[in-house]
């Protein structure tokens, strides 16, 4: 543990995505902070392992739900059960997604209506329910995550783009209508980002990581830890006041 930021001790964080790559990274540090964490994820079994993992090395095992945040009444009762175990959230990361590759001339509304629901549609209604107690308390962060591919112009990936691109406008929108309650909204846009995920396309086509390399000032691969310690520093007092910003992850490609 690189920082210590007293003031995420014993704060009460919610995490979607958080069985794997960014989201179980910053689920692992949040822990690391002895924050109470709880994670929203569809994959069962690696909820529990990433959860099992952290209690064996010592820390404060984080709880999980088990839900498909495109079911968004099914997601908001993950998250209730949840708050009745831990009580109301101080800090949401809104973090799941799925940058899936589609053809601009092959995407269906059917598809559209599904890429929207996966990467744009829980952050809002997850955020408006977190946000409901924070405005309570006066007090809260708020983090939603990117990506810098919108910027880029990354072909074959038209409707993902569109809806990374709306989360900064979502962020902006947040952070000016919630800011009267105290509560900070931030995003970030991370790069191409070395996850398990990402390991297995590098494994596949080799090359690709001579390419970023070259798009970038600095010359290192991006890990999920590089993203996960500015989501640690954004949800802490740190960064009081610090809001409505995107703070971009990338080595310096954009």
């Amino acid at each position: 543990m690189a920082c210590k930021y007293d003031s995420l001790m014993g704060k009460n964080v919610l995490v979607t995505g958080g069985a794997a790559g960014i989201g179980a990274a910053i689920v692992r540090m949040l822990c690391e902070q002895k924050a109470n964490v709880a994670f929203l994820d569809i994959n069962e079994h690696a909820a529990e392992l990433v959860s099992g993992d952290i209690e064996d090395s010592g820390l404060k095992k984080p709880i999980y739900g088990i839900v498909d945040v495109c079911d968004i009444v099914g997601t908001k009762e993950k998250i209730i059960s949840l708050e009745k175990k831990m009580r109301p959230f101080d800090i949401l990361i809104n973090n799941a997604g799925h940058d899936e590759t589609h053809k601009f001339h092959e995407v269906t509304p059917e598809y559209w209506d599904s890429s929207v629901n996966v990467n744009l549609r829980h952050q809002y209604f997850i955020a408006q329910h977190v946000s409901k107690s924070m405005v309570q308390k006066k007090s809260g962060v708020i983090i939603n995550m990117g990506s810098i591919a919108w910027r880029l112009g990354v072909t074959d990936v038209s409707a993902y783009l569109t809806l990374k691109s709306a989360i900064e406008g979502l962020t902006k929108s947040l952070a000016r209508e919630l800011g009267i309650s105290n509560i900070r909204v931030n995003s970030i846009s991370p790069g191409w980002i070395l996850t398990e995920r990402q390991k297995l396309k590098a494994e596949r086509f080799p090359e690709k990581i001579d390419e970023y390399l070259a798009k970038q000032c600095l010359k290192k691969l991006l890990e999920p830890q590089d993203v996960a310690k500015l989501a640690l520093w954004l949800c802490s007092d740190e960064s009081r006041l610090v809001t409505g910003q995107t703070f971009v992850v990338d080595g310096g490609i954009i």
